[in-house]
């Protein structure tokens, strides 16, 4: 069993030991599936819920089960090896793996029935190969594949000025089952529009030039969360969100679904208190010196939790409703709190790294600004070591 599967929401039959915990909410999971789906006008079946890296940080499992649950037609991960843990879990929907294909990987979409993506006219005929190759149990069997084409990003897919040939070549190919042409948007967040016209441009015009060469079945899809909301143009089939259906701004100062709801509650617990005197320096280096008489408060999360180093100086936490810095240098496994010279904390209090205490909140776009990255990496980086659990918040 590997330590996510180990440390996995459902696994848990009682209560962690570990104070510190990831708390998912799959009710606000299912509310921002069932807000972008009527936003880009296809409703819950016409949304691809992307659930790798661990659900952004929340649990693949348990997002992936929410939004299911909310009526999404598909799911989205970034490895097969994440694919693989959704199928022994049960789960039955279309699950493309959007990761560059690797030749000795192809079994395995196989055996568990995943949509690969094929991103060039020689991968596909490597999936043509490996089925000819197989036993005669498999003798008729057609891969599930995804046509990928670069609009922009130049990270895997033919270039769109390729696109017709590579897709009329892979549609002549007998063992492949084409369920889908896709691409991505690199600037979708931008606020020039042309950002978004010159890669949905190419592959609107590639579709209509093989229009009647693919199954009816085939769904071409090229829109992320940002793209679903704002240009409803690029909707076209299906849609791939990913941040927003966990409830998190790309730009807090310019919300694109002010009603999604965050997800995601990050906790931990006061292990320790103490006064200190004026002029004490504080973790590793000394990076902070109390400038006075103070408090301080111990709790039992670092980087090695994926609650960055990077935020040294800048970070702060929600203690009894009080929003209070973080002082001196992050540890791997701890960090300190000012209480002030007058603050009250004992031993299990409850802090808040992420979420809401009383009338204030601290959410992930927080953390993203004090640690100068997108919230995405903080998300993504919150370690496998944090238990993930659910609760109705």
């Amino acid at each position: 069993m590997s330590f996510l599967e180990e440390y996995h929401i459902d696994h848990q039959p009682c209560l962690p030991l570990r104070p510190t915990q990831v708390w998912t909410n799959p009710a606000a999971l299912r509310h921002n599936l069932a807000l972008l789906g009527e936003r880009c006008g296809l409703g819950p079946a016409g949304v691809m819920a992307v659930v790798k890296a661990n659900g952004y940080g929340h649990g693949m499992l348990a997002a992936a089960r929410a939004f299911l649950a909310a009526g999404a037609g598909a799911l989205a991960v970034g490895f097969v090896e994440e694919g693989i843990l959704l199928r022994r879990e049960g789960l039955a929907c279309p699950i493309l793996v959007m990761g560059g294909l690797v030749e000795n990987q192809i079994p395995a979409f196989l055996d568990y029935d995943l949509e690969m993506t094929v991103s060039s006219l020689h991968k596909a005929r490597q999936v043509q190969a490996c089925l000819e190759a197989t036993a005669p149990s498999m003798a008729g069997r057609r891969a599930a594949v995804h046509l990928k084409i670069d609009t922009g990003m130049e990270r895997i897919g033919v270039h769109a000025a390729g696109g017709e040939a590579f897709l009329r070549a892979a549609a002549a190919l007998d063992r492949l089952e084409i369920r889908g042409v896709y691409s991505h948007l690199a600037n979708a967040e931008g606020e020039d529009p042309a950002l978004v016209d010159e890669p949905l441009a190419p592959f609107l015009a590639l579709r209509r030039a093989v229009e009647g060469l693919l199954p009816p079945t085939c769904r071409w899809h090229i829109a992320n969360s940002a793209a679903a909301v704002t240009r409803p143009e690029t909707a076209l089939d299906l849609v791939r969100p990913g941040l927003l259906l966990y409830g998190v701004q790309h730009d807090p100062a310019r919300p694109l679904l002010p009603a999604a709801r965050p997800a995601l509650r990050w906790t931990s617990a006061v292990v320790y208190f103490k006064v200190v005197e004026a002029g004490a320096g504080v973790s590793y280096g000394h990076l902070w010196r109390a400038p006075h008489r103070t408090r301080l408060a111990t709790v039992p999360v670092g980087y090695g939790d994926g609650y960055p180093r990077g935020m040294t100086g800048r970070a702060e936490v929600l203690i009894r409703g009080r929003r209070l810095p973080v002082v001196g240098a992050i540890c791997m496994d701890q960090l300190m709190v000012d209480l002030g010279p007058d603050g009250t904390a004992y031993n299990g209090d409850e802090v808040v790294l992420v979420g809401r205490q009383g009338d204030d909140e601290i959410r992930v776009e927080d953390l993203a600004r004090w640690q100068g990255t997108i919230p995405y990496e903080i998300l993504t980086g919150i370690s496998e070591r944090v238990p993930r659990r659910l609760a109705e918040l």
